[in-house]
């Protein structure tokens, strides 16, 4: 599996860049690259640890999130008794629309802060305000951009 050339791992740094500049670790962000370029859709523990260069607990835990965070998911083949992680691509849109509902729900939250501030900050309400109204409209959008866009993909 280290048979990777220059311009592949030049793109998995690039997609672990990218990941790390969203909150995850960089071993996370790499384990991300290497299955999205990876020739194979589908790695063991060892080839991903191996590959990347990282330790068995950064391959862990890198590993253990992505499964948490439902970015991976695992398939053991009858005889092996390994499990090969691949990335979680089928339910995509799936993903995503729990994901901005995550996102969203928070507005409800800022609209509770809001009922408890103190009015002598009106721009700073303002400000809390527009956000939770921005998600609530960003939700309510989500549903027909997914079907414009899938309209197109067939026109």
């Amino acid at each position: 599996m280290n048979n990777l050339n220059d311009t592949k791992r030049a793109l998995i740094e690039k997609i672990g860049i990218f990941h790390e500049g969203i909150g995850l670790q960089p071993a996370t962000g790499r384990v991300l690259g290497l299955l999205y370029v990876s020739d194979r859709p589908e790695l063991t523990f060892d080839e991903i640890r191996e590959t990347l260069g990282i330790s068995k607990s950064a391959a862990s835990n890198a590993i253990n999130l992505l499964l948490h965070l439902n970015r991976l998911e695992y398939i053991t083949y009858a005889g092996d008794r390994k499990r090969y992680f691949r990335l979680k691509l089928s339910r995509w849109r799936e993903t995503l629309i729990e994901e901005i509902d995550k996102v969203t729900e928070f507005s409800a939250t800022l609209q509770e802060v809001l009922l408890h501030r103190t009015k002598d900050t009106p721009g700073y309400n303002k400000s809390i305000d527009e956000l939770a109204g921005f998600l609530n409209y960003l939700h309510s959008q989500i549903p027909a951009l997914l079907q414009k866009w899938e309209q197109s993909k067939s026109a």
